[in-house]
């Protein structure tokens, strides 16, 4: 005969315990999600490492510290035009946006770096320390990446990392390995970590 026992249970216990640790894993990778700037472009990225290794060949010919300098000016500007143009597009196609959460954060911590960067060029070259600048330009860029990617997608700031012991080594480097560390740097990372971004987070 069949008990009727309120007090006494004969069903096995449902194990919530799986099923909700699945459900705040699930939570926590939306929310990562949610607050991550992921308009950070591939196949612009490639772009500039293409462009960067040009470069790299260009200066490498030059005979005077200004012309050398005049090559990589034009090559920064180059890239902040295809950086640009590719994260707009890229943030446009994912809907996120430049001006609000992730993407402002990206921006406000990126910037700060690479303007100190651009001050401290100007600085070592009117003295006389033109050959500081390819470890300056590394090593700072790193930073603006490694501090920006803390909103974006976890390749990114290994990605600032990269460029950060780059330039850490560029300082002791003899003068003449400048081009080439800046083409490891500009061009090399940027040409692998692209398509890892790709390829793994879309255009």
């Amino acid at each position: 005969m069949r008990s009727t026992d309120p007090l006494r249970r004969t069903d096995a216990p449902v194990a919530i315990d799986d099923h909700a640790r699945e459900n705040l894993r699930f939570i926590r990778e939306t929310m990562e999600r949610a607050g991550s700037f992921t308009a950070v472009p591939g196949w612009g990225g490639v772009a500039l490492g293409i462009t960067a290794l040009g470069a790299s060949v260009v200066a490498l010919r030059q005979t005077s510290p200004e012309a050398w300098l005049t090559v990589w000016l034009i090559e920064a500007a180059i890239a902040i035009a295809i950086a640009g143009w590719s994260t707009l597009s890229k943030a446009r196609r994912a809907h996120d946006s430049l001006l609000t959460g992730p993407g402002r954060k990206f921006a406000l911590s990126f910037v700060p770096p690479i303007f100190v960067g651009a001050i401290l060029t100007y600085v070592l070259y009117h003295s006389g320390f033109v050959a500081a600048i390819p470890a300056t330009w590394l090593l700072l860029y790193g930073t603006g990446v490694v501090t920006g990617g803390a909103f974006s997608i976890r390749v990114v700031p290994f990605m600032g990392l990269c460029f950060m012991v780059l330039g850490t080594v560029a300082f002791f480097c003899p003068a003449g390995w400048s081009d080439a560390l800046l083409a490891i740097g500009f061009g090399g990372f940027h040409i692998v970590f692209g398509t890892v971004i790709a390829r793994s987070y879309g255009g």
